[in-house]
């Protein structure tokens, strides 16, 4: 694929790759990537089959670096999907290798197939844009956004998929990110949250920051109601009342 692609073209590209990302979700990352400049890096962790790794090497313009960190271990493949799939670890990495081939970016994206922590030797200086959607426990999911994050140049962007969604990812954000002095909280779509490291660090930027996370709460709190409800196996009962087939958040 072309790296001037259009974003229409771009999704229609993703349609038929597994994976969670709305049409408004790849839009944010269509979008960060868009806004690099030749000699910039946009680092990804957590890759899956290649989604959002096609729709970032489409955007980026030539002359950007794109790294995917994914070890395709079999562990933290979507839902509920934390451990115990090492035997589909082997068909996500060819089927990672395929899409991207097939979307004509394959030349363009490094893979480092690696767990997210012991990837930083493996990349080199800042990065421009950084996409975590990497384990969704609270731990690793901190680190992430601790240590990955710390690389992100100034003025650059970071975004994390299932913020306000899961409780991990969520429980992350709020230790690193909620009063936090760098990272200014730009806005989401559905739970893909995208902050800019240009936040000045006074206190009432760090307040007016804090106070629009803070305001995601009730959407996170409607989102973990719905995946007790749909662990319960509950979606027949929230279907009669939506009028709608109920979906795991993201």
């Amino acid at each position: 694929m072309n790296t001037m692609a259009t974003f229409d073209e771009v999704l229609a590209a993703v349609a038929g790759v597994e994976g969670w990302m709305s049409p408004d979700q790849a839009r944010r990352l269509f979008d960060a990537a868009a806004a690099t400049r030749p000699g910039d890096r946009i680092v990804e962790i957590g890759s899956f089959r290649g989604r959002s790794t096609i729709v970032l090497a489409s955007a980026a313009p030539d002359g950007v670096g794109i790294v995917a960190i994914d070890p395709h271990a079999g562990n933290d493949r979507g839902p509920q999907e934390f451990d115990g799939y090492a035997a589909e670890a082997a068909t996500d990495h060819e089927v990672f290798n395929a899409n991207l081939a097939a979307a004509g970016v394959a030349h363009r994206v490094r893979h480092v197939r690696a767990f997210s922590d012991a990837a930083h030797a493996q990349v080199e200086g800042e990065v421009d844009v950084l996409y975590i959607d990497g384990a969704h426990r609270y731990r690793p999911a901190r680190a992430d956004i601790r240590d990955w994050g710390a690389r992100v140049a100034a003025g650059g962007t970071m975004l994390i998929h299932d913020s306000f969604s899961s409780v991990g990812v969520t429980g992350a954000i709020m230790r690193e990110l909620l009063a936090g002095r760098r990272f200014r909280y730009v806005g989401r779509a559905r739970s893909l949250t995208e902050y800019r490291a240009d936040l000045d660090g006074s206190p009432r930027s760090r307040a007016v920051n804090a106070l629009r996370q803070l305001a995601q709460l009730p959407w996170f709190a409607t989102n973990v109601l719905l995946k007790v409800l749909l662990l319960l196996r509950l979606g027949p009962v929230l279907r009669r009342i939506t009028g709608r087939e109920p979906e795991w958040p993201y």
